[in-house]
């Protein structure tokens, strides 16, 4: 046989160095990261097809162990980070990037550790550019805050995150892109958590106690494992926060009014002991609904207010009570709702509104993000 009947080109061989590939490392495999890896492996092919891009995941990451691969995984990635993962430090995986001349780097965070998010610096410092659903390096102090923008800056690398607030909704982009115009933003309120919108919605208008739809949201995986991370509002607290930086504004967590929805003798007991007690939260909420006006519902809200021009604004989350027959009082479902007020649009607010919660719509959202980087040139 002659040797150069055998090389035959599966593609054009021009058309294949016209694909960009564009290499990732995930970090957290969980609800939303191990759908986001499905998601990207689903569309592999007609990525490549439709935008001429080939997204290779070349690590997968949990808190203790990794996987590489420069050629990108299959489908088998759970069974390789069980039986084939490495503990590692970030460090090991901006080194696999060097030593394999691997280019278009971005780092996915979809953890939500606290600690991870000292990694950021030096992954940008070494390529990458950076995509996440983790909130908290949005949300620490406003030094640190500043810390990543600027290296960023001095990189040439992005950072985006729009799944930070609202899963998949196009909140973020909307307001960075109002700001940047140079329109005055007055407020921006709205619902925030699609956990707690579920649960006041339907405790709202439904005749079942306070304990039996929050049970109910926990076995739809709707919460948190621990409910209290979600009932003690600092996961909406961290959103408005992450709104307030968009505009400048130099507010720390710890200046954000809070209304905590659990009581306090729950609020120290462990987790199991919280489950089984659940009950104990009945007679405050059926107390505040039963005093509520007529036709009015509750709803979990976050506001920002003030004079938006200054260092600082106003930040509160708090349960209220509004007519049921007010755009918010119609919510529905797991929705959030956001109103955006600015100087050009008077008392009528820009109003963005969908699914606020689940894994496959945060999982798309943040997918969307690395597109977009993918995109760049």
């Amino acid at each position: 046989m002659n040797v150069f009947e055998v090389i035959k080109p599966t593609q054009d061989p021009k058309k294949e160095n016209q694909v960009k590939k564009v290499n990732i490392a995930i970090f957290g495999h969980g609800l939303v990261g191990g759908t986001l890896i499905n998601q990207i492996l689903d569309s592999f092919e007609k990525i490549i097809k439709r935008r001429d891009i080939k997204l290779s995941v070349f690590a997968i990451a949990n808190s203790k162990h990794i996987i590489f691969n420069k050629e990108g995984f299959d489908t088998n990635w759970r069974s390789d980070i069980e039986t084939k993962g490495n503990h590692y430090t970030v460090f090991d995986v901006i080194s696999y990037a060097k030593e394999h001349h691997l280019e278009n780097l971005i780092a996915v965070d979809n953890t939500a550790s606290s600690s991870f998010v000292e990694n950021y610096i030096p992954l940008v410092e070494n390529g990458f550019d950076l995509v996440s659903s983790n909130k908290i390096a949005n949300t620490l102090s406003y030094s640190f805050y500043k810390e990543v923008r600027n290296v960023l800056e001095e990189k040439q690398k992005k950072y985006l995150y729009e799944t930070n607030v609202g899963a998949g909704l196009p909140l973020i982009d909307t307001i960075k892109l109002l700001h940047l115009s140079g329109e005055n933003i007055t407020k921006i309120k709205g619902v925030f958590s699609g956990t707690l919108s579920y649960l006041f919605n339907n405790y709202s208008i439904q005749e079942r106690s306070f304990s039996e739809i929050l049970k109910e949201a926990i076995a739809n995986g709707y919460t948190e494992p621990d409910p209290r991370e979600d009932l003690c509002g600092n996961d909406v607290g961290r959103k408005l926060l992450v709104l307030a930086r968009e505009l400048d504004l130099q507010n720390e967590f710890d200046e954000i009014n809070i209304e905590n929805l659990i009581q306090e003798h729950l609020r120290g007991v462990t987790k199991e002991e919280f489950l089984n007690r659940l009950e104990e939260l009945d007679e405050k909420y059926s107390t505040i609904k039963r005093n509520q006006k007529a036709n009015h519902v509750l709803r979990y809200v976050g506001e920002l207010s003030g004079d938006l021009q200054q260092d600082k604004g106003n930040l509160e989350v708090k349960l209220v009570s509004i007519p049921q027959n007010s755009a918010l009082g119609q919510l529905q479902g797991s929705d959030s709702y956001f109103e955006i007020y600015t100087e050009s649009y008077g008392d009528r607010p820009i109003v963005i509104q969908g699914a606020g919660a689940g894994s496959a719509v945060t999982a798309r959202g943040v997918f969307g993000d690395i597109l977009r980087l993918s995109d760049k040139g």
